[in-house]
């Protein structure tokens, strides 16, 4: 029986420009797509956020370029926090599987793969 599911995700992005923006968001995306061998008819929502110094595009255009028309976006700013990590964006997609929890893939990528180490996770 399928059941509801959440996956995170987050990634850096080297500038503040639309270009690097969206490359960044698409690779994530790719990547946890591909880890948790989504179709799109799984996917239900996701929930983005970004930094406040990354604010050149809205990061679901990626998946809207994506073929992600039918599925619900939204996007905000995260807390400043001092300290965290600069330019990252940061995902969670909502997703009907037959997955367990323990088997459902988070993606880390780029600079972001330290936001598990220093205690700045996206939860």
């Amino acid at each position: 029986m399928s059941k509801v599911r959440a996956i995170r995700g987050a990634i850096t992005a080297p500038t503040n420009s639309s270009e690097e923006i969206l490359a960044a968001t698409t690779e994530m995306l790719e990547e946890l797509t591909k880890q948790n061998s989504l179709e799109l008819d799984d996917i239900i929502s996701a929930f983005f956020t970004t930094t406040q110094d990354l604010n050149a595009v809205f990061p679901p255009v990626a998946a809207r370029k994506m073929g992600w028309v039918d599925v619900a976006l939204m996007c905000a700013h995260e807390m400043k926090v001092p300290g965290a990590l600069e330019k990252c964006i940061r995902v969670m997609v909502h997703v009907n599987t037959d997955k367990s929890s323990a088997d459902i893939v988070n993606v880390y990528l780029r600079e972001a793969v330290n936001l598990r180490k220093r205690g700045f996770e996206d939860d």
